[in-house]
């Protein structure tokens, strides 16, 4: 986690959200050199964040990666805050809410509403909404991208880059820039139902599922072969640690946006799991057991 010097014109960084993934692309922004608004409604999961974040910062002096004074810096530049006023004046605000259209229309209506400036770039981290529908609506829909993180956002070097039917070219490189300022790969993608991985990980994911509701193999059987196959983790202890309930209404998502094609068809296994409460890693128990610390 080196602290990396930026020549971005994107200077400051607002995230919506301080969930696991809003946490993890606060980090990434933060060990980049930005200046980071985490914006947070809930005051219990903001401490957690800041916790995170802090935590996340120690393990990474303690191993090397940075110095103590890099560390100070980074937390200094954090805004943590249950305000979205105190988004106004980033050059990019990221939404990193749960995956639901009307949660994210309002959130979206709201920052507009707060007084920013119509050449902020607003961009949203869903993983599986139609980027033009959500920026339909947007008072300057040209400035509306995707930009798709992955768990852990502060880790995984992919990011989507999900161009709108409205978006102009140059949102769309500053976008990219700003990836490429955290350290990530950005892929500029079309706005398709789940864009690249989403809907090619439908299939790692629900086959697997198949598989074990068949009987033919359990879980531990499946993630097993296919780890010896050369996959890092298999599709259950995967699905584990995004959360069973995440990966859910995403494959229901992309299901529906194809129009309820077969092969996109969410798995009763995941849907009892999620009845169960049993969301994965974030609950300690999924398709398997976890200790406290999420092990």
């Amino acid at each position: 986690m080196n602290i990396n010097r930026h020549n971005n014109a994107i200077s400051s960084v607002a995230v919506c959200g301080a969930g696991s993934m809003g946490r993890g692309i606060a980090l990434a922004a933060l060990t980049s050199g930005f200046r980071v608004v985490l914006y947070e409604l809930q005051s219990k999961t903001l401490h957690q964040a800041t916790e995170y974040i802090g935590e996340q910062l120690r393990k990474s002096i303690a191993k090397g990666r940075i110095s103590h004074d890099e560390a100070k810096n980074a937390l200094g530049r954090l805004c943590a805050t249950e305000k979205i006023a105190d988004a106004v004046g980033c050059e990019i605000i990221i939404e990193a809410i749960i995956e639901d259209i009307a949660a994210k229309e309002d959130l979206f209506q709201e920052i507009e509403e707060s007084g920013i400036s119509e050449t902020v770039i607003l961009a949203t981290n869903t993983s599986s909404l139609p980027v033009s529908l959500l920026g339909a609506k947007r008072k300057s829909p040209q400035r509306f991208i995707g930009l798709h993180f992955f768990n852990p956002a502060n880790i995984m070097k992919l990011v989507e880059v999900v161009r709108g039917a409205r978006t102009d070219e140059e949102t769309t490189q500053h976008a990219a820039e700003f990836a490429r300022a955290l350290g990530k790969t950005p892929a500029i993608v079309r706005d398709v139902p789940g864009f690249i991985v989403n809907r090619t990980a439908r299939n790692y994911y629900n086959e697997a599922m198949r598989i074990a509701v068949e009987g033919a193999a359990q879980p531990e059987q499946i993630d097993r072969i296919m780890k010896a196959a050369g996959f890092k983790m298999g599709p259950f202890e995967l699905m584990d640690l995004i959360g069973n309930d995440v990966n859910l209404e995403v494959t229901k998502s992309v299901w529906e946006q194809y129009f309820k094609e077969p092969r996109f068809a969410p798995s009763i296994m995941q849907q009892e799991a999620v009845d169960a409460g049993n969301y994965g890693r974030k609950t300690g128990r999924g398709f398997y057991q976890y200790s406290p610390d999420g092990q």
